[in-house]
Formats: structure tokens, C-alpha cells, sequence
């Protein structure tokens, strides 16, 4: 990886993080926050965008720019380890759970559309 490469990295990545945040805002503006659907919708959409862009950018470069990057700093596994303990926590077991299963099957889900469909392509 190329210094150049590697500053696109760090700046796909912040601005991942950025989209992020702004997705998972409005999400939760339209949804409220007795269940953490921005995250949710954030990790459901990246996954899928991982799952179509791994079979179409055959560039090294751009796959470590797109995938790496923005999309690693787009997407949070972090957060759903911690909503689903705060659920917990807080006594909401069956929202935990549903979190918990919707966050990791979806995105498995979202992921295998998103490479079927690469593939497609």
C-alpha cells in the first residue's frame, strides 16, 4: 500500500464515519430511540454495499479505499455489541435479542444480496 493509498484510507474512513452519523441521525429522528434502528440501518446498508462492491472494484487499491475505508468506518459492529448489552441492561431482553439477531443475520443477508448482485453485474 502506497502512503497515497493509505491517506485515501484514513480519509474514506472519516468520511464513512460522517455518513454514518448523519444516516443513523435521521433514522432515528423519523424512529425514536426506543430501538436503536439507525445503527441497525446503517450495518444492514453496509453490509450489503460490502457484499456488491467486493466482486466489481477489482482494483486493489479502491477495494481497500471503498471497503476499508469508508465502508469500515461507515459500518460499527462495536455499537451493536453495546446497544445489545445496554437492552440488556436495561431489562428489555426481547429488544436485545431482536437487536441482536437482526443486526447478524441481516447483515449476513444483506451481504450475500450484495455479492449475488455484484456478481450480476
Amino acid at each position: 500500500m502506497t502512503p497515497l493509498v493509505f491517506l485515501a484510507v484514513v480519509v474514506a474512513g472519516g468520511l464513512g464515519a460522517a455518513a454514518r452519523f448523519v444516516l443513523d441521525v435521521v433514522v432515528r429522528r423519523r424512529t425514536g430511540d426506543r430501538f436503536p434502528w439507525g445503527i441497525l440501518v446503517v450495518n444492514l446498508t453496509g453490509a450489503f454495499a460490502l457484499g456488491l462492491v467486493t466482486p466489481l472494484v477489482v482494483d486493489e487499491a479502491w477495494r481497500w479505499i471503498v471497503g476499508t475505508g469508508f465502508l469500515g468506518g461507515y459500518t460499527t459492529f462495536s455499537a451493536v455489541a453495546v446497544t445489545t448489552a445496554l437492552l440488556a441492561e436495561e431489562g428489555r431482553t426481547r429488544a436485545a435479542t431482536t437487536y441482536a439477531v437482526a443486526s447478524f443475520a441481516g447483515s449476513v443477508l444483506a451481504a450475500a444480496l450484495g455479492l449475488a448482485l455484484g456478481h450480476a453485474l
